[in-house]
């Protein structure tokens, strides 16, 4: 009996991992289990994705599947039309702030002029369907995945569910095909009201003559610096929809669930929308179009 006990003591503390081995293992595992949650999101939004897209399909071809024009009118007016005053005011700083940050390092050249330049590609290219996607996500995607969420919590899913009603169709649809909608005309609202500011201080405050100012910004800024633009608005758009939607279906733990996939939303949309910008940036430069 003796030998049988120090034979399983052995046993345990070989199974038993060391301090060390704690110490190297530990990262190890966390780094694994936010990989693997990481894959599991990304996963579960594509999943949403491609199940919203088949539906979007069936409505063009199967005459018995309507995705419901009324949801989607509303649901633009809720996302869209509510962030043109916020998504203005703040992209028309922007575009004051940035003129002005401009024009003295080009004043040591000499070449205060090309502050259009400047302003004319980054805005079009970059920072109006940027300012336009933050702002949407605090606005908008937050909100999406709140009411989501709360519908999930309130067992309101589940009662569609039990009527054959499919909460992707009825829910999920018309909510990303808004955000898509709005964030592609948000993108152009930020873009024209920031170039307009820019052009007001350069003008104003710079004194940079008008004729100067618009004749560069139209001899840099072309078709490929706004289609680019106008692409990234319906991408983000997707984005923000298809997020926001994943994260209020996914809630779990009631009210405070809520809340953690509201602030959850808030910072996924903004990383993604950030990484698919840079993809973007380098699918352009490698075409030519940057």
């Amino acid at each position: 009996m003796a030998e049988q006990q120090q034979t399983r003591s052995a046993d345990r503390s070989f199974d038993r991992p060391g301090p060390l081995a704690t110490v190297v293992l530990a990262p190890i595992g966390f780094i694994g289990q936010r990989v693997l949650s990481l894959l599991d999101r990304i996963g579960g939004a594509l999943l949403l994705f491609l199940n919203g897209a088949g539906w979007v399909w069936r409505s063009f071809t199967e005459r018995r599947v309507r995705l419901g024009k009324r949801a989607i009118v509303s649901q633009i007016v809720r996302v869209g039309v509510r962030s043109i005053f916020i998504v203005s005011l703040v992209s028309g700083v922007v575009g004051m702030i940035l003129a002005i940050q401009l024009a003295p390092p080009l004043d040591e050249f000499g070449q205060r002029p090309l502050v259009a330049n400047i302003i004319g590609v980054a805005v079009l290219r970059e920072l109006g369907p940027l300012i336009g996607a933050i702002v949407l996500t605090g606005f908008a995607g937050a909100s999406i995945a709140a009411e989501i969420g709360t519908m999930v919590v309130s067992e309101e899913i589940e009662a569609l569910e039990a009527h054959a009603l499919n909460p992707v169709r009825f829910l999920v649809v018309p909510r990303v095909i808004a955000s898509i909608m709005s964030m592609t005309a948000l993108g152009v609202i930020a873009s024209v009201v920031a170039i307009a500011m820019a052009t007001l201080v350069s003008v104003t405050l710079l004194e940079i003559p008008y004729p100067v100012f618009m004749g560069n910004l139209k001899a840099q800024a072309g078709m490929a610096d706004f289609v680019s633009g106008f692409v990234k608005g319906g991408v983000f758009g997707l984005l923000i929809g298809v997020i926001a939607c994943h994260n209020g279906l996914a809630v779990t733990g009631g009210a405070a669930g809520v809340g953690s996939a509201t602030t959850n939303t808030v910072v996924h949309c903004v990383v993604a929308i950030i990484f698919a910008d840079l993809v973007f940036t380098a699918i352009f430069f490698a075409i030519g179009l940057v």
